[in-house]
């Protein structure tokens, strides 16, 4: 599961109700005997082909007026592809995108509002970190599909060798000093790289902290604040206890790569990092285990980032009230406990995560979903990862320089992005 964090722009200020026009009756939209034709884009990886298949089946059996064509797309240039798409007269009826692209395409108005829908799709057990960014301006325009995040993924050989057993760490201080016991006889306790800023936004969110704030239409960078440090003063104590380089992130070099090259006892990422150390290293298949990132007291597992996809309806779609029921049944209940076993993936709402009990990783990040955040829900985030002052403050602090001012210059620089396009 790769996470979305392609820079969008949002198109054409349009506005349509849920019950807008529906061309059913137009014979360039129908299917033989009258049907409905709902063009449906989702995304590479969102589901297999066998997935597809039976949800295409069983969607068209319930609902016999309507044909669902779905259509997967690409990542690579989607955003274009998006744009041009809710800019036209052409626009499939709903599309897959990531959760935190939503803002951008709802900005100027081009996606259809679901405000209304929110409780009649089970809302109120949405996750946070998919619902939240899904939202935009007090209005729902993106519907939860289905979540990813970072777990710990560890050496269970290793950590057998060292006498820790990991189903005892429930806390921040057990993590600390398990990793301590680790770290001896040529392991590394935990390969953490110095701009994983990801895995910072986690203790930035579990210290009451967040990256950027808003108020009265405004947004000001949070990384100064005393929550914030507090966070990356314990990111610092945690790199510390491995080799990572102070000046890269996870994928430069990748981390997984490193775990299945070295005695390496624990990285953060998805639990399909597991398979890519796997394959570099057979040697460790069976060796890999999975528990969440803690968090600061022991009933309250770590803040992650949440990674994932909502679904949306273009305001200028012909089949509004279709497009409704497609999205209806992919989200709810009996569709989501068949797709996230089968696609290892977090269901979209808190509710369904014994659906993926059987599976070790899908399980650690369910845990870990219901802490689950996303970016400040701003079009404007794009702009800030672009320039990415977070993980140039994090090097600073990991070098040796003073953390407070490094923390101002990265906030003031969020400050100033943020701000630019409003």
């Amino acid at each position: 599961m790769k996470y979305r964090s392609l820079a969008l722009l949002g198109a054409l200020a349009l506005s349509a109700g849920l019950t807008g026009c529906s061309s059913s009756d137009d014979a360039s939209d129908s299917a033989g005997g009258g049907r409905t034709v709902l063009d449906v884009w989702l995304m590479r990886d969102s589901v297999s082909a066998e997935f597809q298949k039976e949800f295409e089946t069983g969607f068209e059996k319930a609902h016999p007026d309507i044909d669902a064509k779905i259509q997967i797309q690409e990542w690579d240039g989607i955003g274009e592809k998006v744009t041009a798409a809710l800019a036209s007269n052409d626009a499939p009826d709903v599309i897959e995108v990531g959760n935190t692209q939503v803002a951008q395409y709802a900005q100027s108005g081009g996606l259809t509002d679901f405000s209304g829908k929110v409780s009649d799709l089970g809302g109120d057990a949405w996750l946070k970190g998919l619902a939240e960014p899904g939202a935009y301006e007090g209005k729902q325009y993106g519907i939860p599909y289905y979540a990813a995040n970072r777990v710990v993924i560890y050496r269970t050989d290793l950590f057998e060798k060292a006498g820790v057993d990991a189903a005892a760490i429930k806390t921040r201080e057990d993590w600390i000093a398990a990793t301590k016991q680790l770290n001896k006889g040529g392991t590394q306790g935990i390969y953490l790289p110095g701009q994983n800023w990801y895995v910072l936004s986690g203790f930035v969110w579990d210290e009451g902290g967040d990256l950027a704030t808003e108020s009265g239409g405004k947004w000001k960078g949070g990384l100064d604040s005393p929550e914030a440090l507090r966070a990356m003063d314990f990111y610092q104590s945690l790199q510390a206890l491995g080799k990572g380089p102070k000046d890269s992130d996870e994928a430069q070099p990748p981390q997984a790569e490193v775990m299945a090259g070295g005695e390496v006892a624990q990285i953060i990422a998805v639990p399909g990092g597991a398979k890519v150390v796997e394959e570099h290293n057979p040697e460790l298949k069976g060796k890999l285990g999975f528990f969440p990132i803690p968090g600061k007291t022991a009933g309250t597992p770590g803040s992650v980032f949440t990674g994932g996809s909502d679904l949306v309806v273009p305001a200028v779609a012909k089949h509004q009230d279709e497009a409704y029921t497609f999205i209806k049944e992919l989200t709810g209940d009996t569709w989501q406990r068949k797709l996230a076993p089968a696609m290892s993936y977090v269901p979209n709402r808190t509710t369904l995560a014994d659906a993926v009990a059987a599976d070790p990783g899908t399980a650690a990040m369910a845990v870990g979903a219901a802490q689950g955040h996303a970016t400040p829900n701003t079009p404007q985030w794009a702009a800030v990862e672009a320039k990415n002052p977070i993980k140039e403050y994090m090097t600073a602090v990991l070098t040796g320089q003073d953390a407070a001012k490094a923390a101002a210059g990265a906030s003031d620089t969020i400050t100033s992005t943020l701000n630019s396009g409003s």
